[in-house]
């Protein structure tokens, strides 16, 4: 099957879909008979090592990607905002936030500036993102984290059923990285579908409710208690890891050994099975 998109006529049927694709940027295939489903409601990260073709995957759910295998399949009418990695934005650009996030609507306007209706909209997003305040601020003076929010509302301001999101914790402190899955919990339990990509095994994938583990092709999907193994990380990214379990949930380590606590105490973690 060569058709690049086609609408999914169930209405019972995914968002969107990947069938048998495979992608490839000149004679190198990136995505090879990658199967992939995402149902309305659902929280998924894609994993894997870099050039393991995790954002292709979510150029090609977008549309932004042709496949040369397989199909697309979108659900019709479904809306789709995409977050960028924020280290492709230039961040110097002269525009204020508020100006920014309604940069993003590209079509159904019909003065070249902004509407009353179009400021109050932008305005509510903002508020509802936690940065209200920062409607007239310029974006070269955002933290990490701010940037992350004006990403987020730019894609929200065409009311997406799913959210495309391209490492969005990448680069982050520790407290951010907190902020934005706290944030992102927050839309998903409002009803925002969310397929988010990242290198953070630990700080972010296994808090997650869905995982793929993508290596070209899909390793595994799953819960990440069943997906992040010794074997399915080992055929990921070729290399051994450890996999601990604590408190219910895998913990990744790329050295395996244990590491004492301050007080010369080993804080005891259990093996997960291979």
């Amino acid at each position: 099957m060569t058709e690049a998109s086609s609408a999914l006529r169930s209405t019972t049927a995914p968002l969107l879909a990947l069938a048998g694709v495979t992608c490839a940027y000149g004679n190198t295939a990136v995505l090879t008979d990658v199967d992939l489903e995402i149902e309305e409601g659902q929280f998924t990260g894609i994993v894997g090592p870099s050039g393991s073709g995790k954002t292709t995957a979510l150029r090609a759910l977008l549309g932004a990607v042709q496949p040369v295998r397989g199909s697309v399949l979108r659900r019709p009418d479904v809306r789709i905002g995409y977050v960028p990695q924020v280290e492709t934005v230039n961040w110097n650009f002269p525009v204020t936030v508020g100006e920014c996030v309604l940069m993003a609507r590209t079509t159904g306007r019909r003065l070249p500036w902004r509407s009353a209706s179009e400021r109050g909209e932008v305005r509510d997003i903002l508020d509802r993102l936690g940065i209200a305040d920062l409607t007239n601020r310029h974006i070269r003076e955002l933290s990490g984290g701010q940037q992350q929010r004006v990403f987020i509302a730019r894609a929200m301001l065409g009311r997406p059923d799913v959210l495309l999101m391209d490492e969005p914790t990448s680069g982050v402190d520790v407290s951010t990285r907190h902020e934005i899955l706290h944030l992102l919990e927050d839309l998903h339990h409002d009803g925002l579908s969310i397929v988010l990509t990242t290198h953070d095994l630990n700080g972010l994938a296994a808090h997650l409710p869905h995982l793929v583990c993508l290596n070209n092709t899909v390793i595994g999907a799953g819960r990440p208690i069943d997906v992040l193994t010794v074997d399915v990380l080992e055929r990921t990214y070729g290399a051994r890891m450890e996999v601990l379990e604590h408190a219910g949930m895998p913990v990744v380590l790329d050295h395996p050994h244990h590491r004492p606590t301050a007080s010369g105490q080993v804080v005891p973690i259990r093996r997960t099975g291979t």
